[in-house]
């Protein structure tokens, strides 16, 4: 029934196996990958043809975890996975931005790449193995892809590069380094490091390139046993040539556009140069023909320029960023805030303090953990200067936010530390050119604003490049358009010891080790000069926090003595703090942290604390408050949730006929500490002590 198709390699180690044939048959390509016990079904399924008047190339990947992969029942209501999760997202994306590029520009029928991973080991990252089997069902569908690709996760463990390093060693690694690429090349690179050098950081990709080759060749011989027929590609229209003549007719008034460097004047006069060739074409050709070759002319113009005069759209070199207007302390209540401006990108950073109970928590296949750091980035479209839809983050600001949290995240404080949760919201107020790397500048000034000690500011720069043949400019800090018009979209942030975080997308089918060298140097030199304008605002945290933060203090106790403090079903931490104001986190090992935004709402709640915990001292004067009476004396309540017995013959100097003579139950009085019973109980003693001054009167009978 089943024709199977199998190809296995021991990769590192690492059994690799890819198997087509029995699963998902009515796919255009599917293959189920297994990397360790770790296994992900990738299918593909590209439309015949292409929806009328189509001007995009419709690609969607969906990679998704289910919780059996990890012999768990999904939590919540429903008991089944809901919405994608950060991290589907994020490995949705990785898969995505490596194969786009090697689909043939002139095809354009809606293509959907699922992902699921239905085997968790425990051992071995099932995203890796999603990118590789991705890039062999689309190799086995007949669809025109220009691949295969293969993709590699490096680490650097004790001085040493490591592929592929497991779930336990991510733990001790200092780099999170995940590339995707062809045999000729790199497509695509995400990271986060801890201030390694860019030496490093290039070590590191061409080990994973070079490691992931065997793949790619065992992808090729897995498609040359069974792939589909491929299909043709699409012809050219037999009006291009006319509709090209056309276009070229308005080069200067194109030329004349791309040298206007304010934004908004630059659309408003390319916006004019494409609806005059539209009205010279008119509606005799397809429009969506038309709009394809003015973005090629547009390019070439842009592409060219630089190339031939080293001058770009706005009259900038190759190196020079933009100017920049770094200002802390923005926002008057948040606990910190910063506008970061770089031309005409700008990003407001608001950071805010919270404790343990507003940490994020996870959960995941590995298991559920807690964050105390957040980044949410928002880009709404005013900034932009446009007019759309506003609702719940998508991709594209999942991704941003998260390429900012590794930037930051190497720099923090430890939580011993630094015992807050800590979360920064970006809002991009104005963009043109790279917003994730503002979003980096303006966190760093943002978490020093909020008194966080980060050991060093950071700073990120978006680097470009155009490529024609064997001549290339690499761009420190580039424009949108150099964006949607260059070859390479490379993100590097770092402090000034090294990178913290590095993120390359490729357009073309790769670059050369020599032209990421050039890169990374021109992007340490850039982000220098940008630590250098951001100095400017602020050096190093604030001393103190914001009077409107948490003021958070750590005290230890007794394990034995967690239950006191939390009472029967919470009722004795659940009345300090409604007394008192503050909040109370307590971890298993006896951490208390207290968090409070006044002093004295943290000292009274201490203090309940500290009563609770604390042991009753032979000789110590206490006040306390009688809370039952019998015949042969008081109880009293005198520390904490601590009963004493003030025996009859200690309630006064003389005989005492009944103990409500002396005292009732309510009653504050003090009393001392005369010693302890057989059991532990504690002895007091009321007549001992001045009940008006608190005096000792046995001490001052000794003296």
């Amino acid at each position: 029934m089943f024709k199977i198709f199998r190809k296995e390699l021991d990769w590192n180690g690492t059994p690799l196996v890819m198997e087509t044939g029995k699963v998902a048959r009515q796919a255009d390509g599917a293959v189920m990958v297994s990397l360790g016990e770790t296994t992900v079904l990738c299918t593909a399924v590209a439309a015949h043809s292409p929806k009328p008047g189509q001007d995009f190339f419709p690609l969607t990947v969906n990679y998704q975890e289910k919780a059996f992969a990890a012999g768990k029942i999904p939590g919540g209501f429903f008991k089944r996975e809901g919405r994608p999760s950060e991290n589907e997202t994020l490995v949705s994306r990785l898969i995505d931005r490596p194969i786009r590029p090697l689909f043939p520009s002139s095809f354009k029928c809606e293509t959907q790449v699922i992902c699921t991973v239905l085997a968790h080991d425990m051992e071995n990252n099932p995203d890796i193995a999603a990118m590789i089997g991705a890039s062999a069902a689309l190799c086995l569908s007949g669809v025109p892809f220009f691949g295969p690709i293969a993709a590699a996760r490096v680490g650097w463990i004790d001085g040493e590069y490591v592929l592929n390093p497991t779930v336990a060693q991510m733990d001790d690694t200092d780099l999170d380094l995940v590339l995707a690429g062809t045999l000729e090349g790199v497509l695509m690179v995400e990271s986060e490091a801890q201030e390694l050098s860019e030496e490093i950081m290039l070590g590191a990709v061409n080990f994973g390139h070079t490691a992931m080759k065997p793949v790619i060749d065992a992808i090729i011989e897995l498609a040359e046993s069974c792939a589909k027929e491929p299909r043709a590609l699409p012809e050219e229209p037999p009006e291009t040539d006319e509709i090209k003549a056309v276009i070229d007719g308005f080069d200067k008034q194109f030329t004349a556009a791309y040298k206007l460097a304010d934004k908004s004047e630059r659309q408003a006069a390319l916006g004019e140069v494409r609806s005059a060739v539209k009205e010279k074409l008119g509606d005799a050709y397809d429009g969506v023909l038309v709009g394809s070759l003015i973005k090629g002319k547009e390019a070439d113009i842009v592409r060219g320029s630089i190339l031939k005069t080293g001058h770009r759209i706005d009259g900038r070199d190759t190196k020079t960023v933009r100017q920049i207007v770094a200002e802390a302390g923005f926002l008057p209540r948040a606990h910190g805030s910063a506008l970061f401006t770089r031309g005409e990108t700008q990003a407001m950073v608001v950071a805010t303090l919270g404790t343990g109970q507003d940490e994020q928590i996870i959960d995941a296949l590995v298991g559920e953990s807690r964050s105390n750091f957040m980044l949410h980035y928002n880009f709404p479209p005013y900034s932009v200067g446009e007019a759309g839809r506003v609702g719940s983050p998508g991709r594209r600001e999942i991704g941003h936010g998260k390429l900012a949290w590794r930037a930051l995240r190497p720099l923090l404080p430890s939580k011993e530390d630094f015992p807050y949760t800590v979360r920064l919201v970006s809002e991009i107020t104005e963009s043109n050119g790279s917003s994730s790397m503002a979003t980096v500048c303006g966190g760093s000034l943002a978490l020093m604003d909020a008194g966080v000690p980060l050991d060093r500011p950071v700073a990120g720069i978006a680097m470009g490049l155009i490529k024609e043949d064997d001549d290339f400019a690499v761009l420190s800090d580039i424009l949108g358009d150099e964006d949607h018009l260059g070859d390479m979209d490379f993100k590097v942030a770092g402090s000034k010891e090294g990178v913290t975080s590095l993120q390359m997308d490729i357009k073309i089918t790769s670059i050369t080790p020599e032209i990421m060298e050039i890169a990374l140097e021109q992007a340490r030199e850039g982000r220098v000069h940008i630590l250098g304008e951001m100095s400017k605002a602020l050096t190093s945290a604030r001393d103190g926090l914001a009077d409107s933060a948490p003021k958070i203090t750590t005290l230890s106790i007794p394990v034995d003595k967690i239950r006191d403090i939390i009472g029967p079903g919470g009722k004795i931490i659940r009345e300090i703090c409604e007394t008192t104001g503050a909040k109370i986190d307590i971890d298993d090992d006896g951490t208390v942290k207290v968090a409070a935004v006044t002093g004295e709402s943290g000292e009274a709640a201490v203090a309940r604390i500290r009563d609770i915990v604390a042991e009753p001292e032979l000789g110590v004067i206490y006040n306390g408050t009688v809370v039952k009476t019998v015949d042969f004396g008081a109880f009293v309540n005198f520390l904490g949730a601590k009963d004493g017995l003030v025996h009859i013959s200690e309630l006064q100097n003389g005989r005492t006929e009944k103990t409500t003579d002396i005292c009732k139950e309510g009653d504050t009085v003090k009393v001392k500490v005369i010693g302890f019973d057989d059991r532990g109980k504690v002895k007091l003693s009321m007549k001992r002590v001045d009940q008006d001054t608190g005096a000792d009167l046995e001490a001052e009978e000794a003296e």
